[in-house]
């Protein structure tokens, strides 16, 4: 899948599945929603989780920082795309997300902002980074979306604490492209 379908998808269903467990996997095989963000596993299941996802036509982006027995390694990329059709990875790693672009995967740089350090450093990464969407946590905080859409052309995906409609509305009029849950009521929005 091009670059260019999977963020038209992000616009066209902004609400991204994130299955943190076997539960979640099952929901959103069931679900309309076409999107997911793939946050739990290991070496042996990722391949089949994958599998399954794409067998429902879903857009797949793999955390590799949360599978277990991947390491920290840019390789990490390189064992996704090679054994799942994962269309994409998700890391905290700079490093990792420029390689795994290289390979021709999607690749989403996630951000974790607890406090004004964190958001400096963000503030001084995006301006160099080499990433296709980057994934702001907690997504409950609009003002910093919309401060964050002013520093970059990235496309911005917010995640974590957001359960509400006006939460996902007030996220997208910030300036997110999508938002990412785990929550299944969420999902149905």
């Amino acid at each position: 899948m091009s670059n260019e379908s999977v963020f038209e998808a992000f616009y066209d269903d902004p609400v991204i599945m994130a299955l943190k467990n076997n539960k979640d996997l099952r929901r959103c095989l069931e679900s309309e929603n076409k999107i997911a963000f793939v946050l739990y596993g290991n070496l042996e299941i990722l391949p089949n989780i994958v599998k399954k996802l794409k067998a429902k036509d879903k857009i797949v982006i793999v955390h590799e920082d949360l599978i277990e027995g991947l390491s920290n390694s840019i390789y990490a990329a390189c064992f996704i795309k090679k054994y799942t059709e994962a269309d994409g990875i998700i890391s905290t790693r700079p490093g990792n997300v420029a390689y795994a672009r290289k390979l021709g995967l999607i690749a989403v740089l996630r951000f974790f902002i607890f406090d004004s350090l964190s958001y400096e450093n963000m503030k001084d990464t995006i301006k160099n980074v080499s990433a296709d969407a980057i994934e702001i946590l907690p997504g409950i905080m609009p003002q910093i979306i919309k401060d964050t859409k002013k520093r970059t052309n990235i496309p911005i995906v917010a995640g974590g604490l957001i359960t509400t409609k006006e939460e996902v509305i007030n996220t997208i009029n910030a300036g997110a492209i999508a938002i990412s849950s785990s929550n299944y009521s969420v999902w149905q929005m």
